[in-house]
């Protein structure tokens, strides 16, 4: 079973958006794989190196479309996925240090699964509601 699963209730509406959700849903299980399987570190290494970079251009893409749509919280927004990318440096830094431990796996937990799902739920779908009115 799967640590995290993609659900249906998580599309916003947006394919290309909820196309590279799914990917990172994808990432953050194969990296709760490697470390609950006792893989090496350079293979969890190699993992979360994977997810940080598709999460650059994840929000890179997104952030484009808050542009091209003019989204008004757009800036709100970028802080909060600047806010991510910190505490991100923060989880490479605990991994460098002390591994793939219980309390690196619990940090991905919290950092990325508890997010993700937050993220999306709200400001994602925010986002969506505010396109598909634009486009009436």
């Amino acid at each position: 079973m799967a640590a995290i699963q993609w659900r249906d209730s998580y599309m916003i509406g947006i394919k290309e958006i909820d196309d590279q959700h799914k990917q990172l849903f994808d990432a953050v299980d194969k990296l709760f794989a490697a470390c609950s399987q006792g893989k090496g570190k350079e293979e969890v290494g190699n993992t979360l190196k994977f997810l940080e970079e598709y999460t650059k251009v994840h929000f890179t893409d997104e952030q484009q479309l808050h542009i091209k749509f003019n989204y008004p919280e757009r800036l709100n927004h970028r802080n909060v996925h600047d806010n991510f990318l910190k505490n991100f440096e923060k989880l490479k830094q605990e991994f460098d240090e002390k591994g793939a431990g219980v309390l690196f796996v619990s940090t991905v937990n919290k950092l990325f699964v508890d997010w993700l799902i937050k993220h999306i739920g709200s400001m994602d779908k925010a986002f969506a509601t505010y396109v598909k009115e634009q486009q009436k």
